[in-house]
């Protein structure tokens, strides 16, 4: 048990709801139930806090002919099955299915501080579920929740502190969320200038094709059950094609040697670069480029290319370093072929790309300079990733020391009077079960109570 102020008091959620709230789905094998515009909440839309939309709608006769319930605006709603833990509120009348569950509360339980108390157990909840394929959180247990009942004064102060703290804690979080794609938009302003002259002082650039400075070999169509899930010899698919790294990890697949040793003429040899030559049409998606390291026993699928450079003309980090550029990517894609899906370049437009190509000597204070502002890119992004990780866990751990008492400790020691007598969590309780006993001889047909 968490320790809790002296002047709280420790109840069951149950114990402050007035209801809570289920929904169903309405059939489908009636089509025209999904075609009305009634909002209609399900799992798919707990993926923020507040929603402005649902990504269904029903209409008037689905929800008379099912089980949901019309859920008015600003109601908490959590799941019980799948996505546990999250909690949402919805800007407008809504249905919902019948893995969530609306959350009721009594007028001495202030809304904003029962989301956030629900949000700081989430992995708590998560915990408790129960399932072998899907997991899900039985209303009993789930009103068993150790619940903190404080006086409804400091509530208030709580959920303040916390729209403030949070909300800063997000905001960190947005900046440090677009580090990644500025640091992807450097990088790639770095191989541009690096393959059109502006990371030196000098450029005496030779137009070439690549057919002029690499030979080209297409991959082996490796026959799929020839597949091993370990072996000696790995085939480098599509897949693990990255830009700028080979992912030998991705969807591995191996060979026999007694197979693989009838194809060692499709072994890429370090300082090969391989390119992918596939993959969605018109998203450009492949055409990545990495270069071949320390990596042993590899073979090449079809579909991916190996570039052997000509290493008396270019050095095999330089023409990777070109290979991965906008320069060479927008020639790439002119080339593309294929059907509605599926895109293709082939071998042929491959080697026509043009490269302006520099001498031996400036290729290597490039490669060298890439590698520099590379390293310093990826430092930074080290960094930021760390920091993030940081962030993501304050949030929780905001709401850890909301929910001990200690944001509010100096508000307390300035404000007796609101959280003792009639002000007291006590007294608040012993409201809030004159409000449930008071319920009990109604019956509503609106809403299903538990």
């Amino acid at each position: 048990m968490i320790a809790i102020p002296a002047s709280w008091k420790q109840t069951e959620l149950g114990e402050i709801l007035l209801s809570i709230v289920g929904g169903g789905t309405p059939s489908k094998s009636n089509p025209s139930y999904y075609q009305g515009n009634i909002p209609w909440m399900s799992v798919k839309d707990m993926n923020k806090n507040i929603l402005n939309d649902t990504v269904d709608h029903i209409s008037e006769e689905a929800v008379e002919n099912s089980s949901t319930n019309v859920i008015p605006p600003g109601t908490p709603i959590i799941a019980t099955r799948m996505s546990l833990g999250k909690i949402v509120v919805a800007n407008f009348d809504t249905a919902i299915n019948q893995d969530l569950k609306a959350l009721f509360p009594a007028t001495g339980v202030e809304r904003n501080y029962l989301i956030y108390w629900y949000r700081s157990i989430s992995s708590k909840i998560e915990e408790l579920g129960t399932g072998t394929t899907v997991k899900g959180i039985r209303l009993e247990v789930l009103k068993s929740l150790e619940f903190p009942m404080v006086p409804l004064a400091e509530q208030k102060v709580i959920a303040d502190k916390l729209d403030k703290l949070i909300a800063q804690v997000e905001t960190t979080k947005a900046r440090l969320d677009r580090i990644p794609q500025i640091l992807k938009t450097f990088r790639q302003s770095v191989l541009s200038a690096a393959v059109s002259g502006k990371l030196t002082e000098e450029w005496r650039g030779e137009s070439l094709t690549i057919a002029d400075i690499a030979d080209f070999q297409n991959g082996y169509a490796f026959k799929s059950d020839w597949f091993e899930t370990n072996g000696e010899y790995q085939v480098i698919k599509l897949g693990n094609i990255r830009d700028g790294y080979l992912a030998i990890e991705n969807a591995a697949a191996y060979l026999k040697r007694d197979i693989a040793e009838d194809y060692i003429r499709f072994t890429p040899n370090r300082g090969d670069t391989l390119i992918s030559m596939t993959g969605t049409r018109f998203k450009q998606d492949y055409g990545f480029g990495c270069l071949v390291g320390d990596e042993t026993n590899l073979l090449v699928n079809q579909r991916v290319g190996r570039l052997i450079p000509d290493r008396s003309v270019v050095l095999p980090e330089f023409l990777n370093v070109f290979v991965r550029s906008e320069l060479f990517r927008g020639q790439f894609f002119k080339g593309e072929t294929g059907g509605v899906n599926q895109g293709n370049v082939g071998s042929k437009h491959i080697m026509s790309i043009n490269v302006e190509l520099p001498t031996l000597e400036e290729q290597t204070q490039i490669v060298r300079r890439v590698e520099e502002l590379f390293a310093f890119a990826d430092n930074i992004e080290q960094k930021a990733n760390a920091a993030l990780e940081r962030v993501n866990k304050l949030t929780q751990s905001i709401l850890a020391k909301a929910f001990r008492g200690e944001l509010t400790a100096e508000w307390r020691a300035q404000n007796p009077e609101l959280i003792s007598g009639d002000n007291s969590a006590e007294a608040l309780l012993t409201k809030i079960k004159a409000e449930r006993e008071a319920m009990k001889p109604s019956k509503k047909t609106s809403k299903k109570k538990t």
